[in-house]
């Protein structure tokens, strides 16, 4: 007979750095949204090789590697907005005001 264990966790917020208790976790996560995006576009893109990538973006291929590494906190949130502007993107930012027991989300893509 197999005996059962029982596994103990804890439901974490939506914000896995709040989780770590990193600070700045806001920005982070919502760098962290963003520059998923970022990639997705790139890969959507079939845009080859980090050179041909950084002259779209306007930056240097190291800085590149980074963002293809997820190194999003090399970035600014406005930079990486600005990367999706670069790749014929459009985004809106809605403001609400959060509703009790509403799962914590910085930001939201469509």
């Amino acid at each position: 007979m197999v005996k059962k264990t029982t596994i103990q966790y804890e439901d974490g917020s939506g914000n896995v750095f709040a989780d770590l208790g990193l600070k700045d976790s806001g920005e982070l996560f919502t760098r962290a949204q963003i520059g998923i995006h970022v990639i997705q576009a790139i890969k959507n893109a079939k845009i080859s090789g980090q050179k041909a990538i950084g002259e779209i973006l306007g930056i240097e291929q190291p800085e590149v590697s980074h963002l293809l590494n997820g190194h999003f906190s090399r970035f600014s949130s406005e930079k990486l907005l600005e990367f999706l502007n670069r790749l014929d993107l459009k985004f809106s930012i809605e403001i609400s005001k959060h509703k009790k027991g509403e799962p914590y989300k910085e930001v939201s893509f469509v």
